[in-house]
């Protein structure tokens, strides 16, 4: 747990995390400060991944809504190893995660996944990388993003694929929930593939809530600010449900309830 506390503070935490040979280990570093400062934190979390090796990483970054977060996540895969990292985001004026994944060897599997969740005038900004260099491998990412008031998300995730890296399977999706006529996100999926036998995907998209859905709950007795604090609700735990640890699910399901839930009454106030 990495609190901050106090205003016009720089922290610098980095954790080292070497994962040997048959080794597993689930990680989760926590970001939290007081609303009322303001202060800079860049953080760095390094992940070496021997051969079949597991590493879960979960990031929750919940800083001071005044603060500024910049952080980077990196691992490096041996032969056959599985890395697994979630970055859940609900906190800092401005956020920039960049979470980075080199595959360099066979038989191994890069998860990048990502939750943001912002309103008033936060930024966010995530820029991605997963890289295989090498053949049959795997990778999968799934970022998604809850926009409100006039706050704002960027997302650049890119995915290469080199020379002779073929049998390649890699999906990335971003999908984005606008809840404001004010909130804006900029999303750019990029592939760049230079191998000739591999099954790549990419996606984005960005909608609000959806008038049947909508509809469909209200018609079973539903309010207008209960059906789109549900809808938001489930949106968020598609992402949440991955998570290995139980109590932390627990816990970010409360989370996310009082974030959407906030939110729902604001709107149904003005």
């Amino acid at each position: 747990v990495h609190v901050t506390t106090g205003n016009g503070i720089f922290t610098a935490p980095r954790a080292l995390i070497i994962a040997e040979r048959h080794s597993e280990i689930t990680i989760v570093e926590d970001f939290v400060g007081d609303d009322s400062d303001v202060y800079f934190n860049t953080a760095i979390s390094e992940n070496l991944l021997h051969e079949e090796s597991h590493v879960t990483h979960v990031k929750l970054q919940r800083e001071s809504l005044q603060a500024f977060h910049v952080g980077r996540t990196t691992a490096l895969l041996g032969r056959g190893s599985n890395f697994n990292s979630y970055t859940i985001s609900i906190g800092a004026r401005f956020f920039r995660n960049e979470p980075i994944a080199r595959v360099d060897a066979e038989n191994a599997h890069a998860t990048l996944d990502g939750l943001v969740m912002i309103s008033g005038e936060q930024f966010s900004d995530t820029h991605s990388t997963l890289d295989h260099l090498k053949a049959n491998c795997t990778s999968h990412q799934l970022h998604k993003v809850i926009v409100h008031d006039k706050a704002k998300s960027v997302f650049n995730g890119k995915i290469f694929v080199r020379k002779d890296s073929q049998q390649i399977d890699a999906f990335q999706e971003n999908r984005n929930l606008l809840l404001s006529q004010d909130a804006e996100v900029f999303t750019k999926p990029q592939l760049e593939i230079f191998a000739d036998d591999v099954k790549c995907s990419h996606g984005a998209t960005i909608g609000q809530l959806s008038e049947e859905e909508l509809f469909y709950l209200m018609s079973r007795g539903l309010s207008e600010p209960e059906s789109s604090q549900l809808l938001t609700y489930g949106f968020a735990l598609e992402v949440i449900e991955n998570l290995p640890i139980e109590s932390l699910r627990d816990q970010l399901r409360i989370e996310v309830k009082r974030l959407t839930t906030k939110n729902t009454m604001a709107d149904s106030a003005v």
